[in-house]
């Protein structure tokens, strides 16, 4: 059984990760302020695991200035999207599987 756990993206073990993902899955980009929100997690938190998917360039991280106020913002990449779906797609047949 454990073989078919094979192609679960380990980047998205973590619930806060898998929660970052699915939110980018359906909104093009997402302020800072706006995901901590939603995911219900701290400043650092939220800073610690969007930066692990940073890092294997799941996400883009924009910083800006509006006004004076600084502006911190996600977005998924092409890599993070198909990542993202194969880890979606490997859970489901592992799921199908088990079902039999």
């Amino acid at each position: 059984m454990i073989e078919h756990l094979e192609d679960i993206n380990k980047a998205f073990e973590s619930k806060v990760r898998l929660g970052i993902m699915s939110v980018l899955m359906v909104n093009d980009e997402i302020d800072f302020n706006s995901l901590k929100e939603l995911l219900g997690v701290t400043d650092g938190n939220l800073a610690s695991h969007t930066r692990a998917l940073e890092s294997l360039e799941y996400i883009v991280v924009k910083k800006q200035f509006v006004g004076r106020k600084p502006r911190t913002t996600f977005a998924r990449t092409g890599k993070g999207e198909k990542a993202f779906r194969e880890h979606l797609q490997a859970l489901e047949s592992f799921l199908n599987k088990v079902e039999r």
